[in-house]
């Protein structure tokens, strides 16, 4: 037992975790840790991590819905009974009357798409009599077709046949419109085509995911007509979306009304309200509860009846006028925005309806580019795609940069960026999803409108240099253009290392060093330019990246300048190899060179004076006159020189100057607090510059002319003769004058007396 004991111990003290051993910890400590874990221990991680989602009081009720569900699960079963009904009952009729959704019933959820989850079960037991009995059989024999727009969320067809134990083949999905109507909102004739094709295989269409504000764009299909079409194949209709919000408000456009006549919607009230952690809510209406019970949308536990209570308590507290109030908030800062995009240029909209649009979408275009402006004059007033796959690529790049500029500088506007299949890349605000979240307010749009005025110029300009600046480099010899339309900015270049037979590993190595070197020195010049390596990944390798850039950069010097400095750190790092090898020579010559100077001392001063002793006394009789050789290596001339005349002179030679270190003359003559890379004057301004220096120097030619010559008159041999004479009286003359030490200033006459002497 001693033994057994003994194990159990060292088990005990091996395996369990460090926080379970012993007898517990106090709540103090334990409260300290969630803190820790929450915040961050370093005062740096707190200031980063300090902007948390604003929880109100309307929160702070969400949140003690969460702590009075664990008390109340303690109650005795009968009073529990008739207090979850209470509240469960209370939820549901007041969603229903607040989103105009009559005679509904509830289903309460964490995830929001389990809402959908659950009434998919619901349909397939409704629509399969013997799915109880038979299961999986009573599918093999007609397929179940579930249809989901293309404009849905992505991955929501996958998730609903994993979890339902479908193949992929059940799920089917229909495109948008292509012809007419809006681009994001499903295409109903090729809806019903589908179905019927379906019907006519032998398949069983049975349900159809809608959408009231798509994830993308934020618009809605044509409700009216999928409702008419679902009930002549007899199929489910189930709508979601973001617009679902502006049921609850006093007027409400007629394709978002039509929600309410259809069989299910889910409604994600934590985001549209600014509460956190409250439940997903799926209002359906059928007439069967017991097929809701075998579909899991009712339950007989009383503690999944709980899960209303925050909401409950939530609703309660904000009231109808706050819930209202929240939506109708969210409606003006959307319209807010809208009508300011309107009036700025290179920017298009795509919205459903510019009167009621909760959802704003936008994106940077420049509409008549300078490289193709004929293919873009007939562009509509919506988004449209680029036709030319490279500018797309481009556009999509610069709007991912906008976006993300945006939501960096306006953090409380919310502000994101969204992959749309026909527009590309584009800004989404949607206010309904963030603002009660994050607090937005108009002020912060204003602000929004304000930055995105500041960055429009900058990706006008970065846009139209792009294509000069790849044309400079290509011309540029040393340079390499490296094509990466995934950059946000003027472009990428590369200092081509022009190597002398060496392998591609030392080749690889040297360019990295030189492009290194050549990022370094640039960011070292007073610049508005940004100069990085690139992006952390995908980014391409030994490479200058250029960033965004303004109107007035001078192209030419850039790319002069960054040729100049590669150059120069090419010769340097050459330089440095050759004095190297050089140096390594030497010293090796220079060895030798003692070596054999040592066996010379050896033979001049004899045998006897090798002996220890011997030697000792025959130099002190007669003392052995040997001069001290030495080598020195110089550097300028790369060769090894005697000691002998630094000894007689007691100073060492300077030898020939050495050669000047290789400079690039690429310092423009720039006025006092330009930066680097500045047109100094406009075309305008530099044609009066030019003309006035002409005129200076035309104004100096008429005064060097002889007073006795007409301007139209040209100089003879005598003329020019005497002209000479005097200008070299004239010069002599001043020379004289500025030599007198009368008339030198105090402190040219003093230094001057100090080096007399010397």
């Amino acid at each position: 037992r001693k033994v057994e004991e003994e194990n159990e111990k060292k088990y005990a003290r091996k395996d369990i975790p460090g926080p379970l051993q012993g007898s517990g910890q106090d709540m103090v400590s334990i409260l300290q840790l969630v803190q820790n874990l929450m915040h961050g221990e370093d005062e740096e991680e707190t200031s980063q991590s300090c902007r948390l989602q604003n929880v109100g009081e309307q929160g702070h009720m969400a949140l003690l819905g969460h702590s009075l569900a664990a008390y109340i699960s303690v109650l005795d079963r009968e009073r529990l009974r008739k207090l979850t009904t209470r509240i469960l009952s209370d939820t549901t009729l007041w969603l229903c009357r607040l989103f105009r959704y009559e005679n509904g019933s509830a289903y309460y959820h964490e995830d929001d798409r389990e809402g959908l989850l659950k009434i998919c079960r619901l349909v397939i037991h409704t629509r399969y009599e013997d799915y109880t009995l038979e299961g999986f059989n009573v599918l093999y024999t007609k397929q179940p077709v579930i249809y989901i727009s293309s404009a849905a969320r992505t991955g929501l067809g996958q998730a609903l046949c994993n979890q339902l134990g479908l193949p992929l083949s059940c799920m089917c999905r229909v495109p948008c419109n292509t012809m007419f109507g809006s681009q994001h909102q499903m295409d109903v004739a090729l809806l019903d085509r589908l179905i019927k094709d379906d019907v006519e295989s032998g398949k069983l269409p049975l349900l159809l995911v809608a959408n009231a504000g798509t994830p993308g764009a934020g618009h809605t299909d044509k409700l009216g007509r999928l409702k008419e079409l679902c009930e002549q194949h007899k199929m489910w209709l189930h709508v979601e979306g973001v617009n679902l919000a502006t049921l609850a408000l006093g007027y409400v456009s007629s394709s978002v009304l039509a929600a309410t006549k259809c069989d299910s919607m889910t409604l994600t009230l934590g985001s549209w309200l600014g509460l956190p952690a409250v439940p997903a809510v799926t209002l359906y209406r059928h007439e069967d509860p017991s097929l809701s019970l075998a579909a899991g949308l009712t339950s007989s536990q009383p503690v999944e009846k709980l899960r209303a209570l925050p909401l409950w308590l939530s609703l309660q507290y904000l009231g109808h006028d706050g819930i209202v109030e929240r939506i109708k908030h969210a409606s003006q800062l959307s319209q807010r925005l809208l009508e300011n995009l309107k009036n700025l240029d290179f920017i298009k909209t795509s919205v459903e309806d510019e009167l009621s649009s909760p959802v704003v979408v936008f994106k940077f275009f420049q509409e008549y580019s300078n490289r193709d402006q004929s293919s873009h004059a007939a562009q509509a007033s919506t988004i449209q795609h680029p036709i030319i796959s490279n500018e797309g690529h481009i556009y999509d790049t610069f709007n991912q940069w906008l976006g993300e500029q945006l939501a960096q500088l306006v953090p409380a506007s919310g502000v994101d960026v969204v992959e749309l299949e026909d527009e590309g890349t584009c800004v989404r605000f949607s206010p309904l999803m963030t603002s009660a979240v994050l607090g937005t307010e108009i002020q912060d749009i204003d602000q929004l409108v304000d930055c995105l005025k500041m960055k429009i110029p900058v990706l006008t300009s970065t846009l139209q240099l792009r294509e000069e600046f790849e044309q400079e480099v290509r011309r540029t010899v040393g340079l390499l253009y490296i094509e990466d339309l995934g950059w946000p900015g003027l472009g990428v270049v590369r200092y081509n290392y022009h190597s002398d037979g060496k392998n591609d590993d030392k080749q690889e190595k040297e360019l990295e060093k030189i492009n290194t070197e050549l990022l370094k020195k640039l960011n070292e010049l007073e610049s508005d330019l940004t100069f990085s390596l690139g992006p952390e990944f995908g980014g391409h390798k030994n490479c200058v990246y250029i960033g965004m850039v303004m109107e007035d950069l001078d192209v030419s010097e850039l790319v002069e300048t960054i040729a100049a400095t590669g150059r120069e750190i090419e010769e340097n790092s050459r330089l440095l190899e050759n004095m190297t090898e050089v140096v390594r020579k030497g010293i090796q010559e220079a060895q030798l060179q003692l070596q054999k100077a040592n066996e010379e001392r050896l033979l001049e001063e004899g045998l006897l004076r090798q002996i220890p002793v011997v030697g000792s006394v025959l130099n002190w009789f007669s003392p052995f006159q040997a001069s001290p050789k030495g080598r020195t290596f110089n550097l300028t001339a790369g060769s090894l020189e005697s000691t002998e005349s630094m000894y007689v002179s007691k100073a060492q030679g300077t030898g020939s100057t050495p050669p000047p270190t290789p400079t690039s003359s690429l310092a423009k003559q720039r006025l006092p607090g330009q930066k680097a890379f500045k047109r100094s004057l406009r075309s305008s301004d530099g044609f009066s510059e030019t003309s006035s220096i002409s005129h200076c120097d035309d104004l100096d030619k008429l005064d060097q002319r002889p007073p006795n010559l007409c301007p139209g008159q040209e100089q003879g041999p005598l003329e020019v003769e005497r002209a000479e004479e005097q200008k070299e009286v004239a010069q002599a003359k001043t020379d004289t004058e500025d030599i007198d030490s009368d008339k030198l200033p105090p402190a040219c006459t003093k230094v001057e007396e100090q080096a007399s002497p010397r």
